[in-house]
């Protein structure tokens, strides 16, 4: 682990695990995702009192993320290092985490405008698994680094694996892949001392306890996925221009909405009207690129420098 956000890690010797063999019943008990609920008659519960329960575990999940920001800060870290360079972020996962990642890579470029590519999401059973469970998909360990060599995906990009439980083979078997080529990796995962964690140079390890319903990871552990997730693309692409103060400056105009949020910035910014507001975004095409050129023009006006 690196003293310092800033420092590079020292590669460690992966630990010697067999992807496509974790699956032992004495270690899933022991993994915190498939422990039982807490909740035995949960299924008995009226719909409001279901709620109140989800409700309350739900609360604990901003704490766990909140005693792992030291480990998404390095993560985060790594990331803006490799895109500074002009490198690439992939997300790789399987099921809830899948689509989770496939989710935050597709916000990215409407979001920021950062060029589409830059940050991909991959799933294991391919785009067709983000609607549709494919049996046995996650289950091939060499399946995530074939996705990723789809990509030409080298040692300037950064990949991080997503799976709650750690131990996914697709996940696992492409993060070892990765560590043997010298490609930068992070994980986020919601087991402590699992296979995928080993593998990886930057772990974010965010431990949320058993689910309401057993081993349904879709829940707490898919909210602290989402929740790391927004927090690594959100920073990253702060720190790499794509937002000014708070603003999405860089945000693609591609609905009403939108185009009525750029209008309203560029309002709040300068003392032109709503409609030179708008022709001025119909010509420049983005946020950013007409407050430049509003910035480049010499003041006018009587308390204009002579």
């Amino acid at each position: 682990m690196p003293d310092s956000p800033n420092q590079k890690p020292r590669r460690r010797s992966p630990k010697t695990v067999t992807p496509g063999c974790i699956s032992a019943s004495t270690e899933a008990d022991a993994r915190t995702t498939e422990q039982a609920s807490a909740y035995r008659n949960f299924d008995h519960l009226s719909i409001r009192s279901m709620l109140r329960v989800m409700n309350r575990e739900d609360r604990s999940v901003a704490r766990s993320v909140g005693r792992a920001l030291p480990e998404v800060e390095r993560l985060a870290e790594a990331i803006y290092r490799q895109m500074n360079a002009g490198g690439r972020l992939f997300y790789l996962g399987a099921g809830t985490s899948g689509r989770l990642g496939i989710v935050d890579a597709s916000e990215c470029p409407p979001t920021f405008g950062v060029e589409s590519g830059r940050v991909v999401g991959l799933i294991a059973g391919g785009d067709a698994a983000i609607r549709k469970a494919v049996e046995f998909a996650e289950d091939q360990p060499d399946g995530g680094w074939n996705d990723l060599q789809a990509h030409h995906v080298g040692s300037g990009d950064v990949v991080v694996g997503l799976a709650a439980s750690g131990t996914t083979p697709y996940v696992v078997g492409a993060l070892a892949e990765c560590r043997r080529r010298n490609i930068p990796t992070g994980c986020i995962t919601c087991n402590q001392n699992s296979p995928l964690a080993a593998q990886a140079d930057y772990p974010v390890v965010v431990v949320v306890g058993p689910e309401v319903i057993s081993g349904s990871t879709r829940l707490k552990s898919g909210t602290a996925q989402k929740f790391v997730l927004n927090m690594l693309t959100t920073t990253v692409m702060v720190r790499l221009g794509y937002v000014r103060g708070n603003r999405m400056v860089h945000m693609q105009l591609s609905n009403n909405k939108l185009w009525d949020r750029g209008i309203r910035m560029l309002r709040q910014e300068y003392p032109i009207t709503e409609a030179e507001a708008r022709r001025l975004l119909n010509i420049h095409g983005s946020v950013d690129a007409v407050m430049r050129q509003l910035e480049s023009q010499p003041p006018t006006g009587p308390n204009a420098p002579h």
